[in-house]
């Protein structure tokens, strides 16, 4: 079972503020309807249950029935699969966290981050991964990934600040006129209102950066906890300790201290 998408954990918020009205503990609420405390636990942490167990909840906690279809649409929508199924992509990796994200900001060492790349640089970088993809399976990674990039032009806009280390500019990962195609599309994407845009210069030297690369999420809702997204060579690491997240700000705020601002990034990208 995958993590909790938004909708779901603001269901699962809710329905604790129903309980704590009527001055119920989890084991109070759940023991007559034969929930045990774990699984309350888990439902308010936004694992949706069955639809009748919701229903019986909504009983529990003295809901009217002329007022179950709001919930009930709500519970719904928390229950529908994110967009990107419909391409056999499920919710791996940062892609749900990104979806209902209105900020990111993005650190990336080795490569141009995903929404900023051209169609020609995301199907070189997903025909070389280690395991090979079959032609229709790539063919549905590049549309997604391409479609996440609406995110920077189409409602809801997302805010976007990206990192990137001068490395990942350099490197020939294209031949030169697709090299300089992506390059003058990163340029014209940095121009975007809603997009920030660093590069760390080469002469910076050493610094954590190099050793991986991070992703930080904010949310519209104020309940809703930022998350903090490590890419490693094995996979990916998502966090979301307030103590670790805080740690990831202060090293994304360190990259930033120590790249060019983005007038001087545009520069360098156009130099290049």
């Amino acid at each position: 079972m995958g993590e909790p998408n938004l909708p779901a954990r603001q269901m699962g918020r809710q329905l604790k503020r129903m309980r704590e009205r009527l001055g119920m503990t989890q084991d109070e609420a759940g023991a007559p309807l034969r929930m045990s405390t774990s699984k309350m636990s888990r439902i308010e942490m936004g694992y949706l249950p069955p639809y009748h167990d919701f229903r019986a909840l909504l009983d529990r906690y003295n809901v009217v029935v002329s007022d179950w279809d709001e919930y009930i649409s709500a519970y719904d929508r928390a229950k529908e699969k994110g967009w990107w199924h419909h391409y056999g992509v499920g919710n791996r990796g940062f892609l749900p966290i990104e979806a209902e994200a209105s900020k990111v900001k993005v650190f990336q060492f080795g490569y141009i981050p995903g929404l900023l790349q051209t169609e020609a640089y995301m199907r070189e970088v997903f025909a070389a991964g280690r395991k090979q993809l079959k032609p229709k399976v790539l063919e549905n990674e590049v549309t997604v990934r391409l479609l996440r990039q609406l995110r920077l032009t189409d409602e809801p806009i997302l805010k976007y600040h990206a990192i990137i280390d001068e490395h990942a500019l350099r490197k020939p990962i294209l031949g030169r006129r697709e090299q300089e195609e992506q390059l003058r599309h990163l340029a014209d994407r940095a121009r975007l209102p809603n997009v920030t845009l660093q590069v760390v210069p080469e002469d910076v030297g050493a610094y954590d950066g190099r050793n991986g690369n991070l992703i930080i999420a904010s949310f519209e809702d104020s309940e809703e906890p930022d998350v903090a997204y490590v890419e490693h060579i094995f996979g990916s690491v998502h966090v979301e300790k307030e103590a670790e997240v805080s740690a990831a700000k202060l090293a994304f705020k360190d990259f930033a201290d120590r790249a060019l601002d983005t007038e001087d990034s545009i520069a360098l990208i156009e130099r290049l």
